[in-house]
């Protein structure tokens, strides 16, 4: 059976089952879901820094295990991949059949930035709302702060919003439900290390802050968001709600798809923007397609 989760992913989150309804940390492999809190309960973590007498796998959330050092969340990485390969009668303890989950957010998110980062979206919305593209989108990151309360795990019905919206400049404004809902197909970031207040991060250094990827559904009401964008951008049309795939992928898993950038960037981006690293390292290639399902 094809499977998303091999030994060599195992993305991390967080379940319930119906005889353990407790949310606690996972990782997929396979079919299963791998209990990450029954094993460092059986000792199986303990000799690795951080986890001596803390219950990291028992929170429900994995914000604990984020927001330790690099190093260390690959080692955890490296033994799981150990004792899969090593120990697979022993590991069946441990294996709970990923149909019978239920999935939770993996992370208790404090922060949500959207960045409008697609040169081809970012013009096709431009057509779509009928302006013109921003001189300044070209030179700075282009984000804004969303709302983190409209996280919601992959899933999750998806309720049509209302707000108020204006079908052309003559019309009167109405409050009605959102006749034109859409999604935006995106990667989310979730970053696990804070900076302290003032700080400032280097494009070298951010490996050093990002615990890893998910995929993201920005759902998007565009009739909302055509009257209410000017002048402060968007806020009920964007902020209703937003899905986030379960399983979060890690850096460490990706790194087999870094890669050099072949498209450059016009005009160049700022130094402060600009990555210095290595060149085949500066991206990654990732092949993402949605399909519709009309029902």
């Amino acid at each position: 059976m094809a499977t998303p989760f091999t030994i060599d992913n195992l993305p991390y989150g967080v379940i319930s089952t119906a005889s353990n309804p407790k949310p606690r940390c996972a990782a997929a492999f396979e079919v299963n879901a791998i209990e990450l809190d029954a094993l460092e309960k059986d000792g199986f973590f303990g000799d690795i820094p951080g986890f001596e007498g803390n219950c990291i796998f028992g929170q429900r959330h994995l914000n604990d295990f984020a927001v330790l050092s690099k190093e260390i969340r690959a080692e955890v990485r490296r033994r799981l991949k150990r004792f899969l390969s090593d120990s697979q009668d022993a590991s069946n303890k441990y294996l709970t059949p990923l149909e019978t989950v239920t999935n939770h957010l993996p992370m208790n998110t404090f922060n949500y930035s959207d960045f409008y980062c697609s040169l081809e979206h970012a013009q096709n919305c431009a057509r779509v709302m009928k302006v013109d593209m921003q001189p300044n989108w070209f030179s700075i990151p282009s984000v804004y702060c969303g709302r983190t309360s409209s996280l919601t795990v992959s899933g999750t019905p998806v309720v049509r919003p209302h707000g108020v919206i204006q079908e052309s400049p003559a019309s009167v404004p109405v409050y009605a439900a959102t006749r034109k809902l859409d999604f935006e197909l995106e990667m989310g970031v979730f970053l696990s290390k804070p900076l302290p207040p003032g700080r400032r991060l280097s494009t070298e250094e951010a490996t050093e802050h990002i615990f890893g990827f998910v995929i993201l559904n920005d759902w998007s009401s565009r009739d909302i968001q055509s009257f209410e964008m000017t002048p402060l951008g968007p806020f009920h049309s964007k902020g209703f709600m937003t899905s986030i795939s379960p399983w979060i992928v890690t850096l460490e898993a990706l790194q087999g798809s870094e890669t050099s950038r072949t498209i450059p960037q016009s005009p160049p981006p700022l130094p402060h923007l600009a990555w210095n690293g290595p060149s085949d390292s500066a991206t990654f290639d990732i092949d993402l397609s949605v399909e519709i399902i009309r029902e």
